[in-house]
């Protein structure tokens, strides 16, 4: 038997850092610039049983997303969905009828050995609105403070899978999915040369992970030698792979490799 050791290299994880907001409409997603932080609130209640002075039961009732979203701006598409509708000539018209809205950012996952290059989580909410918290407008002096946005984030569950309770919170994480499929994923989120990024739903997501995408690869000279990926030549010029691991080098390049059997 092994003993327990504690502080191995490589296993002092942490995680920090907020980045790649995007802001998903009915009709479109854009980029959300300048955000500060997203504070999750994991609003759990457990209530205690007594009988006879002891003990007895603890019931814990499971609370739903909620956060805090802060941000020094937002995209100008978020103005009617936290209730400012555009009128032509410049005329905001305030207080009006909010909107639903979906929602992804990335957090990094570092170690003692790769620093925040390990790896990190996407986060993806869904059925969001957005409360926004007070504003304060000061008189500018010497040094100008710029001015943080907050709004309080509730999410509308939705059932996604047998044996699961509904959420409106779910997150990938870099580390653990095939990068194949995490290359395709992220093309789904934040768009690709030929394709609009969109928040695609709960039940295609657990859908695109449980069954990964099949890479077509075009190339006139191409050899592939691996007994650890499923190819299948489809014509002189174009094998359909799966299995392999790809890493996008930009534009139309992928590096592709394959886990031979030992």
């Amino acid at each position: 038997m092994t003993a327990l050791a504690w502080d191995q290299k490589g296993e002092r994880v942490y995680q920090a850092g907020v980045d790649r907001g995007v802001l998903y409409l009915p009709s479109k997603a854009v980029v959300w610039n300048g955000l500060i932080s997203v504070d999750e609130t994991f609003n759990r209640e457990v209530t205690p049983y007594y009988q006879d002075g002891q003990k007895y039961l603890i019931h814990q009732v499971l609370g739903e997303f909620e956060a805090t979203l802060k941000a020094f701006t937002y995209p100008d598409e978020f103005e009617e969905i936290d209730g400012v509708y555009t009128k032509k000539g410049g005329l905001f018209v305030h207080h009006q009828t909010p909107k639903t809205f979906g929602l992804s950012y990335r957090t990094h996952i570092g170690d003692d050995i790769e620093g925040l290059s390990r790896g990190y989580n996407i986060h993806l909410l869904y059925n969001l609105r957005a409360i926004p918290d007070s504003r304060s407008y000061s008189s500018v002096g010497g040094q100008i403070s710029p001015m943080a946005f907050s709004w309080r984030l509730s999410g509308i569950p939705s059932i996604w899978g047998y044996g699961y309770r509904a959420t409106a919170h779910l997150s990938l994480k870099s580390t653990d999915l095939l990068p194949a499929t995490l290359t395709y994923l992220e093309g789904v989120l934040y768009g690709t040369p030929t394709t609009a990024p969109r928040l695609p739903s709960l039940q295609e997501l657990v859908y695109l992970i449980e069954n990964p995408p099949v890479i077509t690869v075009v190339n006139d000279n191409v050899t592939i030698t691996s007994s650890g990926t499923d190819i299948v030549l489809i014509d002189p010029d174009t094998y359909e792979v799966s299995g392999a691991n790809v890493i996008s080098l930009g534009f139309e390049t992928w590096q592709f490799t394959y886990d031979e059997d030992p």
